[in-house]
């Protein structure tokens, strides 16, 4: 079963339109890349039921409509009454949430370093996602779907909870839908990868098939210039020489290729198209 299933989605805005089919199977960690502006939080938005499409199909978890129970949602802005602390937000919360853990809560607070009695409108942004963080996995859901979830928070911190959210996935009927323009997390994090551009998605692969596809090659102008046009994904030229991501199965014999970043790949695919 696939946790997520987008089949000709579609939203139009004036200056913008998304389109995206798009899969997550149930017990992975989907990673999607984009950069601001590619339709990141408008897809999480449709997933979620906060925007209406204007065409093409959702399913999550086998259901056409979202159950706020068995999903935890981390967006960019937290938003939760300025005047609550976090004690009060897990007493709200419960009154919410029929599967609310409130020990659960109280181990997330303790291990996020959240003071439990500040209120919300004096935390950092750190602080805040931090705490949207703790709410999205204190109810026991099945589907993680995080935009921007580690966005604000130190090296340090953003660790502790990628770590947090491997642990949840481990599980083997949960999965993650996780957006970010920090792609190390997500190469540490995601078994796949969706990379996002002006609405329209490039490639959604397995993160380690991706890297048995691709390779990155430095070159000079004339050995460039000699590939098969059809073997490079990407190039970016400098004055000392030009690197380029190659498909493995079209480089030829013998070229030296490294292995080739998620970050890499995504930036060199999107300059490509673009000339």
């Amino acid at each position: 079963m696939n946790a997520i299933e987008l089949h000709g989605l579609e939203k139009h805005y004036k200056d913008f339109d998304l389109k995206i089919d798009l899969e997550l199977p149930q017990g992975c960690i989907l990673g999607l890349v984009g950069e601001n502006g590619a339709g990141k939080s408008t897809t999480i938005r449709l997933l979620l039921g906060m925007t209406r499409p204007d065409g093409g199909s959702i399913r999550v978890l086998g259901e056409e409509r979202a159950d706020k129970e068995e999903i935890g949602v981390v967006l960019d802005e937290p938003a939760y009454p300025e005047c609550l602390t976090p004690r009060q937000l897990g007493r709200v919360m419960a009154g919410i949430f029929r599967s609310w853990d409130p020990a659960a809560y109280e181990g997330y607070l303790e291990k996020l370093s959240l003071p439990e009695n500040k209120r919300f409108k004096d935390f950092s942004r750190g602080m805040k996602m931090k705490l949207s963080i703790a709410v999205a996995l204190s109810h026991h859901p099945r589907l993680l779907v995080l935009d921007e979830p580690t966005s604000g928070l130190d090296p340090v911190v953003r660790d502790e909870v990628v770590e947090l959210f491997a642990d949840f996935a481990r599980e083997e009927d949960h999965s993650v839908l996780i957006s970010s323009h920090i792609v190390s997390d997500l190469e540490k994090l995601c078994d796949y990868v969706a990379f996002l551009h002006k609405g329209r998605l490039l490639l959604c692969e397995e993160k380690d098939a991706l890297r048995e596809e691709y390779g990155l090659a430095r070159l000079s102008r004339a050995d460039f210039e000699a590939l098969d046009p059809g073997a490079v994904i990407g190039s970016r030229r400098s004055p000392y020489g030009i690197s380029a991501i190659l498909r493995r199965s079209a480089a030829p014999a013998g070229l030296a290729l490294e292995p080739v970043s998620i970050e890499d790949l995504f930036i060199l695919m999107v300059k490509e198209g673009e000339q």
